[in-house]
């Protein structure tokens, strides 16, 4: 594993440690849409990707960035990674201050956004040698896009996870793979397609039904 990626996952961490046992920090660099609309706290598109809302949300955002960085690193390079990491991370968190631009209340943490690029990135490259469990990469993109699209149109009043950044960010890793290899991103169409229809449907919700924000 690249030490880039290393430091990445310590620094969330120890971070994520901090916000969860320092409210002062956590609501301080949280994603919310009034601080940063009307306060014009920006640095939260980034620093709410390093807050976590417990250590399984932790675990399992840092678990799923170690299983698909390998592919990632080995197509685009280090310097790839962190432009799909990080790019992804602040386009994922501002495509949800568009989505709920409206609702000034909402708040949400988590690299999810981040590791969706990254995720979405593996998949256009090697969508079968990466596996989950028994699950290969693209079903597990595929069911881990669908459960954020339903929680998106299914709230919780428990759950402050940063839905709408894992379908921004998964955008990002997409476009940036079909423009670094097209001919390679290509040839997997159909896995990303599949990965694809949770989006597709989510933008029905969002554009036409109007359903969200």
């Amino acid at each position: 594993m690249s030490i880039i990626v290393i430091i990445i996952i310590a620094i969330t961490c120890i971070i994520s440690y901090f916000g969860l046992n320092n409210i002062a920090m956590f609501e301080k660099y949280k994603f919310n849409v009034a601080a940063i609309n009307n306060r014009k706290e920006y640095v939260r598109l980034i620093s709410s990707g390093f807050l976590h809302a417990d250590f399984m949300h932790l675990f399992f955002n840092m678990f799923s960035l170690f299983l698909f960085q390998g592919a990632v690193i080995q197509f685009f390079g280090e310097i790839g990674f962190l432009i799909i990491y990080f790019t992804s991370m602040f386009l994922g968190n501002l495509f949800s201050l568009f989505i709920y631009k409206k609702q000034p209340w909402y708040s949400a943490i988590g690299a999810s956004g981040a590791v969706s690029g990254v995720i979405f990135a593996a998949i256009a490259m090697v969508p079968n040698e990466i596996r989950v469990n028994f699950l290969p990469g693209w079903l597990f993109g595929t069911l881990y896009f669908g459960y954020s699209v339903y929680m998106m149109l299914n709230p919780k009043q428990w759950d402050n996870l940063g839905h709408a950044a894992h379908l921004g960010g998964a955008f990002f890793g997409l476009i940036y793979s079909i423009t670094m290899h097209p001919q390679l991103a290509m040839s997997n169409i159909l896995y990303l397609g599949a990965m694809s229809l949770p989006l597709l449907y989510l933008s029905y919700e969002i554009f036409i039904k109007k359903r969200i924000g």
